[in-house]
C-alpha cells in the first residue's frame, strides 16, 4: 500500500471516530477536510526521526483527542493544524482567515515560543513555553486538552529518539504533564505517561516488575472465573443493566507502591481491580450503587479499611464512585469500583466531561463549572508579572495534585483552602498584616501554634500581635503560594542590609582558599547554595549560614569525585566496556581527582564533576550530567530532581558513563527494617565488614515495639556490590526489608 493511500486511510479512520461521538454537520466536515488538506500539503516531504510521513502525528493527535478524550470537531482541526505555524511557512494570520480566531488562538497556544532572547534572567525556553501554554490555557481548555494528547503520541514514539532526548521528553512529561492530566482527570493518560516515562528514566526496574505482572496472568484467570460468573449473575438476578471492565494494575503503580509502602511485588493486594458500570436514571444512582455494594459484601468478605465513598462527596474533579477491597475465594484481595454511566464518562474524560457538556450545552453556561472555576484560580497565579516564568510554573504545579478543605472565620464566612494548609496560610489567605503579625490562632476555640494544620469544616480566628514579625522559621509553616510569597517578599526586604558583609566574607572566603572571585565562580556558588538571587545568597554568607566548609565544598576543595566519561552528543548513552577502554586510551589521561580524571567533550573540559548528593549514584547506575554554572553534577537517569532540572533546561544535558575497570568508592545507604532480636546488630555488621569487607561510614538504629528501623550509610565499588549487599542483609533472620536510599 503506498504511503499516500495509508495517509488518506488514517484519515478516513479520523472522520468515522468524529462520527462515532456526534453527528457532523456539513459544514463540520468541510473545515476538517480542509484542515487535512492544508496540513498534508504543509508537512509534504517531512518526515518523523521514525522515518514515517510527518502528517501521521497531527493525525495520530486527533485520533486520541477524539477517542481517549472524546473531544469533537473544534479539537479535530486544531490537532491537524497544531504544527504548522511552527514548522512549515504557514502563518497565523493564514489560519485566522481561513477558520476564524478561535482556532487562530488555539493552535498559537499549542506552538512553542521562538523568541529566545525575551526570557526572564535564569529562566529557559521550556519555562517560557510553560507559561505560555498556561496563559493560553485560560483563555481555552481546548489547548490544555490538546498539548496532552501532543504529548501523550510524542511519548508513544519515542523510541526513534536520541538517549538525551528521551531523557530530556521524559522529565518534562513528568514535570508538568502527567500532574495535568492528574488534575484534569484523565486518569486512563496520566498511567499511560507515566509506565513510558518510568520506562525510559528506569528500564531495569520497568522490565523487572512486568516480567512479575505477566506471571500473574494464570491468577487473573481464576479471579475472572472465581468472581465475575457470580457478580454477573448477581446482577442479573435482580435485572440490572450492567458493563463490567476488569484491570491489572500499571507497572508504575505496582512500583509506587513498592517504594511509598515498603512492600515487596507479592504484598500488593490490590493487583487485581473491576469496574460494575451501572446503567440506571440519575434520580436513583446512589441508591442503587449502595445496593449493590451491599449485594457484593454478602457473599465476598470486605475491607472495612479500604471502603471510599466518593459519591456522597465527590473529589475535586468530580470524580464519583463506590470503592471496596474484597477477599475472594482464591486468597486474594479485589478492588471493586461501583458507578454508573455517567459516573463513569466523568472518571474516564475528567473535566473533560464538564468542559464537553459546557460545549454542547451553552444555555447551561450559568451552572457551576470545574473547569471554569480551575482556570480562574490559574488567572489569579498569574497575575503576577514581575515573577519569572519557573517559578509561575512551580507555584501552578503546587496545585495539580492538591485537594481542598473548607474553614470558617469567627463570622461563619466560608474560606476555601488547599489541604494541609496551615494557620499561618489562613491568616495570610484573609489579608497581609494578619499573616505578618500572626502568633497562633484559636482553631474550634482552642488556642493552637502557627504551624497547626487545618482541617476541613473548622472555624478558624486568628490571634495577633505587634511585636510578632516574620524570620525564616516561619516559611516552614507556609505551604500556600500566596503566604510563601509575602514571607519572601517581608524577608528578602529585610535581607537588604547585609549585602556588603556577605560580599566582603565571600572574597575572605575565596581568597584563603585560592578561588578567583570571579563573577562566573559567585555564580556557581550561588547555585550551589539553591539561591535564586544576590539578597539571599550575600545574606546566607552574612549571617554565618554559610561558611568555608561549604564553599570548598562547592569547588571540589574537600572530596575526590567520580571517576566517568563524558562522551560527545554522538555516543551512546549506555556504551560497552570495550569500547570505554577504547576512548581511555586514546585520551592517554592518567587517574587522579582532578577534572583531567573524566574523558569530556571539548565544550566540557575544563569542567568540575561532583555526583549529586540527592541520588548518590554508583557505578553502575544509569546516569546524566547536568551542567550548571561551570560544574558538571552526575544524577541517575530517574532522579526526580534531575528530571525537574531537565524539564526546565533541557539544553544542560550531557551524556554520561562511568569510566570501565576503575577502582572508587562510593558513598551511598541502606534503610533496614526488622524483627528485633538479641544478636542483630553483631550479624549485620558481620555481613558488612567481615563477609564483604565494606567500610561503614554511619549506622543508626532504633526498636519500637518489637520492631528495628535502621539506616546504614557505607562505601560500594559499583550497582553489582550494592545489590549483593541487599541481598546479603535480607537473607539474616528477621529482616523484612533492605531498601536503597
Amino acid at each position: 500500500m503506498s504511503e499516500e493511500q495509508q495517509i488518506l486511510d488514517k484519515f478516513q479512520e479520523l472522520l468515522e471516530a468524529c462520527r462515532s461521538i456526534k453527528k457532523l454537520s456539513s459544514e463540520e466536515e468541510t473545515e476538517i477536510l480542509r484542515a487535512f488538506t492544508i496540513a498534508n500539503k504543509a508537512h509534504s516531504g517531512t518526515r518523523r526521526k521514525s522515518g514515517e510521513p510527518y502528517i501521521f502525528h497531527p493525525l495520530a493527535v486527533a485520533l486520541i483527542a477524539v477517542q481517549e478524550v472524546g473531544l469533537g470537531p473544534i479539537a479535530v482541526i486544531c490537532a491537524l493544524l497544531h504544527d504548522v505555524v511552527e514548522d512549515t511557512d504557514i502563518t497565523l494570520d493564514e489560519l485566522r482567515m481561513t477558520f476564524g480566531d478561535r482556532i487562530a488562538t488555539i493552535v498559537d497556544g499549542l506552538t512553542k515560543i521562538e523568541d529566545v532572547m525575551l526570557l526572564h534572567q535564569g529562566d529557559s525556553k521550556q519555562a517560557e513555553n510553560y507559561r505560555k501554554i498556561l496563559l493560553s490555557m485560560c483563555d481555552d481548555a481546548y489547548v490544555i486538552f490538546l498539548k496532552l494528547c501532543d504529548r501523550l503520541h510524542n511519548m508513544r514514539t519515542l523510541g526513534s529518539m536520541k538517549d538525551t532526548k528521551k531523557i530530556a521528553i521524559s522529565s518534562e512529561t513528568q514535570y508538568l504533564y502527567i500532574p495535568l492530566a492528574h488534575r484534569l482527570g484523565l486518569y486512563s493518560i496520566k498511567t499511560e505517561l507515566e509506565e513510558l516515562v518510568m520506562k525510559y528514566t528506569n528500564p531495569d526496574k520497568y522490565a523487572e516488575i512486568a516480567a512479575l505482572i505477566n506471571k500473574t496472568s494464570g491468577t487473573e484467570l481464576q479471579l475472572k472465573e472465581c468472581l465475575t460468573g457470580y457478580i454477573r449473575q448477581m446482577l442479573d438476578d435482580n435485572n440490572y443493566k450492567y458493563t463490567i471492565k476488569t484491570r491489572v494494575k500499571s507497572v508504575y503503580s505496582c512500583w509506587k507502591k513498592m517504594q511509598n509502602k515498603g512492600v515487596e511485588f507479592d504484598e500488593i493486594y490490590d493487583l487485581y481491580a473491576m469496574r460494575i458500570i451501572l446503567d440506571v436514571p440519575p434520580e436513583v444512582e446512589k441508591e442503587e450503587c449502595f445496593k449493590v455494594y451491599a449485594l457484593i459484601s454478602k457473599q465476598f468478605p470486605p475491607n472495612p479499611s479500604r471502603f471510599r465513598d466518593w459519591i456522597t462527596s465527590p473529589k475535586n474533579n468530580g470524580y464519583e464512585s463506590l470503592q471496596t477491597t474484597v477477599m475472594t475465594p482464591i486468597g486474594r484481595w479485589v478492588e471493586i469500583q461501583i458507578r454508573t454511566v455517567r459516573m463513569d464518562n466523568i472518571a474516564e474524560k475528567g473535566m473533560a466531561a464538564h468542559f464537553l457538556y459546557k460545549e454542547a450545552h451553552p444555555e447551561a453556561i450559568q451552572q457551576s463549572n470545574p473547569v471554569e472555576e480551575w482556570l480562574q484560580q490559574i488567572r489569579l497565579t498569574l497575575e503576577n508579572t514581575q515573577k519569572s516564568a519557573l517559578d509561575l510554573v512551580e507555584e501552578f504545579k503546587e496545585t495539580l495534585y492538591t485537594n481542598e478543605i473548607y474553614l470558617f472565620t469567627p463570622k461563619g464566612e466560608t474560606v476555601k483552602m488547599p489541604n494541609h494548609s496551615t494557620v499561618l496560610d489562613f491568616a495570610f489567605a484573609i489579608h497581609s498584616y494578619l499573616g505578618l503579625h500572626c502568633i497562633g490562632a484559636k482553631v474550634n476555640a482552642k488556642v493552637v501554634t502557627m504551624g497547626y494544620k487545618l482541617h476541613s469544616g473548622e472555624q478558624v480566628q486568628i490571634l495577633t500581635s505587634r511585636n510578632a514579625v516574620p524570620n525564616d522559621d516561619w516559611l516552614e509553616y507556609a505551604h500556600t503560594p500566596r503566604a510563601k510569597e509575602k514571607l519572601h517578599d517581608y524577608l528578602h526586604n529585610q535581607r537588604k542590609d547585609y549585602s556588603e558583609m556577605g560580599k566582603k566574607k565571600m572574597s575572605e572566603y575565596f581568597k584563603k582558599l585560592k578561588i578567583y572571585n570571579t563573577q562566573t565562580n559567585q555564580g556557581r556558588l550561588r547555585h550551589y547554595l539553591k539561591c535564586t538571587n544576590d539578597i539571599d545568597f550575600y545574606y546566607l554568607l552574612a549571617k554565618g549560614t554559610v561558611g568555608e566548609q561549604e564553599v570548598a565544598q562547592c569547588f571540589g576543595k574537600v572530596k575526590p569525585q567520580p571517576r566517568l566519561i563524558f562522551l560527545d552528543q554522538y555516543k551512546d548513552l549506555f556504551g560497552d566496556e570495550e569500547s570505554s577502554q577504547q576512548i581511555s586510551k586514546s585520551t592517554n589521561l592518567q587517574p587522579n581527582n582532578s577534572a583531567k580524571s573524566f574523558l569530556l567533550d571539548q565544550d566540557y573540559e575544563n569542567y568540575d564533576v561532583q555526583p549529586a548528593t540527592c541520588c548518590k549514584p554508583v557505578s553502575g547506575d544509569p546516569v546524566v550530567g547536568i551542567v550548571t554554572d561551570g560544574v558538571i553534577t552526575v544524577h541517575r537517569t530517574n532522579c526526580k530532581i534531575a528530571m525537574d532540572h531537565l524539564a526546565n533546561h533541557e539544553n544542560n544535558i550531557i551524556r554520561a558513563k562511568w569510566r570501565a575497570g576503575e577502582k572508587v568508592s562510593f558513598l551511598t545507604g541502606v534503610t533496614l527494617t526488622a524483627i528485633d532480636r538479641k544478636g542483630l546488630l553483631q550479624e549485620i555488621t558481620q555481613i558488612i565488614s567481615s563477609n564483604m569487607e565494606l567500610n561503614m561510614r554511619a549506622i543508626t538504629l532504633e526498636t519500637s515495639e518489637g520492631v528495628v528501623h535502621g539506616i546504614i550509610m557505607l562505601y560500594v565499588q559499583d550497582l553489582d556490590n550494592l545489590d549483593s549487599l541487599i541481598n546479603n542483609l535480607k537473607s539474616i533472620e528477621g529482616v523484612e526489608e533492605v531498601r536503597r536510599i
